[in-house]
This record gives structure tokens, sequence and C-alpha cells, in this order.
């Protein structure tokens, strides 16, 4: 077997033509020379993926050793792969990266509180990738730079192709973590969110040895202080809501909660853009400028525009850009304990309630289920929604059991009596291709009256398929919109919709057999 000796990747990042560090403009230079993206009227970079236009979780692997392997909660989601394999693998990776002319280095943090940070390094054969990692982790002071020692390292080879016969992978795309090695090595895809991702899976399987409970959320703070998460997956709008006049933001996808309060995992935002309009969302339509990166988004070639509603490349079309590019941001990224957690879905059925109050059991139903359907783009193949559980709200991140998250989460939530609401930004008169996706404006409503306190009080109804409590009125929300029965002309249509989601939350939840029977009865009333 061989061995992944430390000198091996030494030898790779001090390479002679390793880029250290680049600022934002040299790397944006780089870009441009060869030939990688193009420069819009914004003065973004565009840059296009080829066919891997979302993430790839079956090519995604833990390696199972000594470290891990009674940590890690393995099956199809966390894939193992055994230490000769990647260590085979990983010596074909460095030596094919270090016959390149150029590559690109780029050392930074994960996790905004000092206490708990994780100091990362990412070596990309591509300059828009180092640009992306640049914007969406946390870049060092010039002091903390020149003592920084990488306790991770990502190293990114997208145009080396597996041979899946021959590299014991699924096909010729690779994400593999080894925790012993403190190594991610990326292969076969030019996807800029494997990166992102893939530290994120790392800081889930980091955190909570530390007690503290990784979150996939965003997270914002109002002018009183009041401190808001929104769970949910991509699609759902975490990054849309979080990104609030109103609130300064936290961040707007990963975040860990440690006995000080919340803190962000990372430096920047990654929101989807795909029918983005200053309109609907100024911040972040006005966060993309100079040094930003554009993922598969369609520019003009005369005017050089950026046309986020051309969905001909996808529709999981994304933009990178760092935190300071918003306003109103709490800076560093660090706060206070949640007063509300938000639990997103973007249900294609219709028939959950826009918005509904959750006791503790049915926060941790619901988290445990992490429902929602899934949205075309985000993973390669999906090209309509599709009902999905995922639970704690980031399953394909997580590498310990979900029963651990949910733990610490029950148990934060008692501790610091944190109120829970569920939100359905999904459709509303009708199923996907025959109701339309909720209005921004009720959903942004709703969020509002939920994080100032005006649904703690507010007379409900239950819904007597879910077991829901629904707020029968909401400023700014017409009434019948809140009961989504209402909102249907085929009330029969509802009916059996409604019922099949139910037994589908049923059928889900039996894996967690280890739930109290409390939370099992905080599900569906309708059993079938």
């Amino acid at each position: 077997m061989n061995k992944v000796e430390p000198s091996t990747l030494n030898a790779l990042t001090e390479h002679e033509n390793v880029h250290k560090n680049l600022s934002v403009p040299q790397l944006v230079e780089e870009i441009l020379a060869r030939k990688e993206g193009v420069l819009t009227a914004t003065g973004s970079v565009r840059a296009t993926t080829g066919k891997y236009t979302g993430r790839s979780p079956k090519d995604k692997f833990i390696v199972k050793d000594e470290v891990c392997e009674d940590d890690i909660n393995w099956g199809s989601v966390n894939q193992p792969i055994d230490e000769g394999t990647f260590n085979n693998l990983y010596e074909k990776v460095i030596d094919y990266l270090t016959k390149k002319d150029d590559l690109y280095q780029f050392k930074g943090f994960a996790g905004a509180d000092e206490k708990y940070r994780l100091p990362i390094q990412v070596i990309n054969e591509y300059a828009w990738h180092n640009l992306f990692a640049r914007q969406l982790f946390i870049t060092p002071t010039s002091e903390e730079l020149a003592t920084h020692e990488p306790g991770f390292s990502v190293i990114s080879a997208p145009t080396f192709k597996a041979d899946p016969e021959v590299d014991g992978t699924n096909s010729e795309t690779f994400i593999i973590i080894s925790f012993k090695k403190r190594v991610v090595l990326i292969g076969g895809t030019e996807y800029a969110g494997e990166i992102k991702k893939s530290i994120f899976s790392v800081m889930n399987y980091l955190l909570p040895k530390q007690d503290i409970l990784s979150m996939h959320c965003s997270a914002n703070v109002g002018q009183e202080g009041d401190v808001a998460l929104f769970f949910g997956l991509s699609g759902t709008g975490k990054t849309t809501l979080s990104a609030d006049p109103y609130r300064r933001l936290i961040g707007d996808d990963e975040h860990g909660w440690s006995s000080n309060g919340v803190f962000n995992v990372e430096g920047g935002c990654y929101a989807k853009c795909i029918n983005l309009s200053k309109e609907k969302e100024p911040q972040i339509y006005d966060a993309i400028r100079f040094g930003s990166v554009l993922e598969n988004v369609v520019v003009d070639d005369a005017t050089r525009l950026p046309d986020y509603d051309d969905t001909s490349l996808t529709e999981n079309t994304r933009a990178a850009y760092p935190l300071e590019n918003i306003d109103n941001i709490v800076s560093p990224s660090v706060a206070g304990h949640p007063n509300t957690i938000i639990f997103l879905t973007a249900d294609a059925s219709g028939t959950l309630p826009p918005i509904s109050k959750l006791t503790k059991e049915q926060a941790m139903y619901h988290f445990l289920s992490g429902y929602t359907s899934k949205l075309a783009g985000t993973e390669r193949g999906v090209t309509e929604p599709e009902a999905t559980f995922s639970a704690c709200f980031g399953s394909p991140f997580l590498p310990l059991p979900p029963a651990e998250y949910a733990k610490m989460l029950g148990e934060k939530i008692d501790q610091y009596n944190s109120n829970v609401f569920l939100v359905n930004t999904g459709w509303t008169g009708g199923s996907y291709g025959v109701g339309k996706r909720m209005k921004l404006s009720y959903t942004r409503a709703m969020v509002h009256a939920a994080l100032e306190g005006e649904l703690n009080t507010v007379e409900t109804t239950q819904d007597d398929i879910f077991g829901l409590n629904i707020p029968l009125h909401v400023p700014g929300v017409p009434d019948e919109v809140l009961v989504p029965k209402s909102t249907w002309e085929d009330k029969s249509a509802y009916e059996q919709e409604a019922k099949e989601l139910a037994m589908k939350f049923h059928e889900n939840f039996k894996q967690f057999n280890q739930a109290s029977n409390d939370i099992k009865q905080a599900g569906p009333l309708y059993k079938g």
C-alpha cells in the first residue's frame, strides 16, 4: 500500500509554479488571461462548468480508517472507500498536478469564531476556482497568514478523470474526504460547489466533537439583537430570506452554535441567482460586483450583461461573493443565541401550510424529517421537483448519525427557549404544474411576523391531516392563503395529495426508531 506522506503534499504546495494567495484583481487577470471566464459589465467573472452543473452525491466518499470508522453514519450518503484506494488515487492526482504549468493556492479559515475556526488551504488548477474559494471562505490578515498552518487541505483537479475500474470510484468524478490525512481530494468535476460543501462536511464532523451544533442554515440579527436561523436545502430560500434590509446578515448557508452563540462557517455567499432581479432581491443583486463569480450564468455577448432568467445551461445558476459586498452584515460573523428558528421547505405538492408554529416535539420531528422537494439543477439529473427527506435539512453533508445533531438542537431549543416555525416556500393553489410558487412578498411577511413575535399568541387552527398549527391571520397576507385547502379549486385532489404526503412522512420516519414516542407522535395526524 502506498502511503500519503506529508512531504508529498508539501511538494505540491511548495511547487515553484504555485501562486500563493493572489489578490482578487490578480486572480481576475489570471482568469481572463487563461480564458477560463469572461468579465461581465458588473465586473464579475462568469465561468461555466461543462456537464457538471450541480453536486455529484453518488461520487462522494469518506476514507474508512481507524480515525473515523466508528463515528461515520456509513451508507449511500457517506460511502466508504478504503485507504489503499484513496492513497493510490491521491498519488496519481499529485503527480498530475505537479506537471501543470500553473497551480493556485488559497490559505484561509472555516469558522468565524476564532476559538473554533479551522485553518484550511485550497489548491486548484483553475484560477477561477481559487477566486471562488477566496470569496467563500474567510481570508486571513497578513499577520494570520504569516503563522497559518493548514488543518485541512482541499486539492481540486477538475481535468483529472478517474478510471472507475482501476481507481475504485463510481465514475470519472470523485470527492473524497480523509479525516486521517486531513485532505479532501476532488477530481473530474468543474462544479465549484464541491469545494465549498466538502469543507462543510468536514466541519460537520469536527464541530460536534467540540460540543458545537453544526447547521445547514442561514442566520441574521434584528435591530434589537434578536437572532434568527433559517434551515433548508438548496432552493428553499435560505439566502433570499436571510438577506433582509431590516436585519444584519451573519451568513447564508453554514453555521455553528456553541455555548457562546452562533457563528458563520464561511466568509461569503453562494446564492442561487436564477430569475434574480433587483426588485425582488436587491441585496443579492447589488452584491454581485467586481470579483464576484457567476457560475453557469448566461451573459449577453454584446452588452456583457448577465441574463439571470436564462436556464439554457442549468437552473442551478450561482453567484459567489464575499459577505462584505452586502451592506448590513455582522462583522465578525458571530452573534448570540437564536430567538427564532425557521425550517424552510419548498413543497411541490402544494399541501403544507405556508407557515405553522411548531411545538418542541414537532420541531424535532420535522428537523429529523428534513422534508422538501428537491429542485431542478441542484444535483445532476434532477429536472423537476422531487419529494425528498434530508435529515436535519442537510443529510448530504452530515458524516455523523442525524440523531446526534437532532439531540443537540433539542437541547439548545430547551436551553434558550427558541421559537420554531415551519415555512413552506413551495407551491400553493395546486401541486407543481397546476398551482404556482408562493409569492416571495407573502413569505417575507410571514417570516417578519414570526421574527417580531407577532405569531407567538395569534389564534391558530390545526390542520386535520398534518396536525400543524396554522395562524389564522398574518399581516400582509390574505387569510385564504394561510390554509392550503382553501387555495385549491379541486378539494378532493388536495385531500389525495395531502394524504399521500403524510404517508411519505410516516414511511420516512420509520428509520428513526430511537426517537421518543412524543416525537414520533408529533408527525402528521393522518396515518392511512
